[in-house]
C-alpha cells in the first residue's frame, strides 16, 4: 500500500443525488480506514451549507480550512453542483490535491450534449438526438423516431429521464426533465444491451481499464432511478462479449476519457447491439460503494474496494506532485 495520508472525504451536495452521495462517502471513508489512511469527512447539506459528519454545522471559511489541512480530498459527490467541476474549482483554489477529474473534464462529462459531440468527433457512434435549450430547439424533437428517451442534459442517476412512446407524451416529458435542467436531450431509444466500462488513471499516469459490466434488464426498459435504487441490481461482470467487441469498448472508453482530460476513475456507458457499440454517457464520479458498478468491475480484476480507493488517493497525490 502507498504511504498513509490524511484524506478528507466529501459527501452530500445540494442536488438530487444527495442521498446517493452520502452512501458513497460513508463507504469510501470505511474503505480508506481499512487501507490505513487517517480519514475525516465533511458533508454539503441539501441547502448548500456545510457540516461535519457528526452533524455540527460550520461556515464556508471553516470548511475551506479543514480542506486545506488535509493531504488529499476525496469528493464522493455525484451530480450537478458538485461532480460538474464546481467542487473541483473550489479545491483548485484551496491548492489541496483531490481525487477525480478537474474543472473542465467534470463540466464536459456532466454535459451529455457536449460529451456526445466529442464522442462523435472521435468517430464513436451515438444515438440520434436533438437538444432543447429552454424554448429553443436545436432540431425538431418530433423528427426523432419514437420511442425516445428524454433526459436533462446535466443531471445524474437518471433523475428526470423518461421513455416516451407516444407523440402526445413528448412535451410533458420535456417539461418534467426541465425541472432538473433547462437544457434537455431527446434521443432515440436504443434497444440494445447496456454495458459499462471503468477507466482509472493510475499514479504513474497509465490507464487501467477494468472488465466490462452489463446491466441485466430487458433491453426495452430504461435504466431509471427505480431500477437503480428500488430493487437489487442485476450487474453481470465480466460482460459476455467477444474479444473484438471488448477491445473496441476499451479503446472507445479510453479515447473519451483522454479527450475530456479525465483523472481518477470514470464509468463510460455504452449500448451494444451485435458488433455495434454506441456511446451513451460518461460519469466522472460514479457510485462508490462496494456494490456499485465501478468497484464491482475492479473487484473482478483483483482490485478490492479498499485498494481501489487507496489507488485513487495515491493517483491524486502523484498528479499534484507532477504539477508542482
Amino acid at each position: 500500500m502507498s504511504r498513509a495520508r490524511h484524506v478528507l472525504v466529501l459527501g452530500g451536495g445540494a442536488g438530487a443525488e444527495h442521498d446517493v452521495s452520502i452512501g458513497s462517502a460513508a463507504a469510501v471513508r470505511e474503505a480508506l480506514l481499512a487501507s490505513g489512511h487517517l480519514v475525516t469527512g465533511l458533508t454539503i447539506r441539501r441547502d448548500g451549507g456545510w457540516e461535519t459528519i457528526s452533524g455540527a454545522q460550520i461556515g464556508i471559511a471553516a470548511a475551506i480550512q479543514r480542506l486545506s489541512e488535509s493531504d488529499v480530498v476525496f469528493p464522493a459527490l455525484h451530480g450537478e453542483g458538485t461532480e460538474d467541476g464546481t467542487v473541483a474549482g473550489l479545491l483548485e483554489m484551496t491548492g489541496v490535491p483531490y481525487v477525480g477529474s478537474g474543472v473542465r473534464a467534470g463540466a464536459l462529462a456532466m454535459d451529455k450534449w457536449a460529451s456526445k459531440l466529442i464522442a462523435e468527433r472521435l468517430g464513436i457512434a451515438t444515438a440520434r438526438g436533438v437538444l432543447i435549450d429552454g424554448e429553443d430547439e436545436h432540431g425538431d424533437p418530433a423528427a426523432v423516431q419514437l420511442p425516445v428517451v428524454v433526459k436533462p442534459v446535466a443531471s445524474g442517476s437518471s433523475y428526470g429521464a423518461a421513455r416516451v412512446e407516444r407523440a402526445q407524451d413528448l412535451k410533458p416529458a420535456i417539461a418534467a426533465a426541465q425541472a432538473y435542467d433547462s437544457r434537455v436531450l431527446v434521443e432515440e431509444f436504443v434497444i440494445a444491451r447496456e454495458i459499462d466500462v471503468a477507466v482509472m488513471r493510475r499514479a504513474d499516469g497509465e490507464l487501467h481499464v477494468a472488465p466490462p459490466l452489463e446491466i441485466g434488464k430487458d433491453t426495452e426498459r430504461l435504466f431509471d432511478t427505480a431500477l437503480k435504487y428500488d430493487a437489487p441490481p442485476d450487474f453481470r461482470v465480466p460482460a459476455q462479449v467477444s474479444a473484438e467487441v471488448r477491445a473496441r469498448l476499451n479503446a472507445a472508453a479510453k479515447a473519451i476519457f483522454q479527450a475530456l482530460g479525465c483523472a481518477g476513475v470514470a464509468r463510460v456507458d455504452f449500448f451494444v447491439r451485435g458488433d455495434e457499440i454506441i456511446f451513451n454517457e460518461i460519469n466522472t464520479m460514479p457510485g462508490m460503494t462496494e456494490h456499485s458498478q465501478v468497484p464491482r468491475m475492479f473487484a473482478v480484476d483483483g482490485v478490492t474496494f479498499p485498494e481501489l480507493t487507496a489507488r485513487l488517493v495515491a493517483a491524486a497525490y502523484a498528479r499534484d506532485a507532477r504539477r508542482s
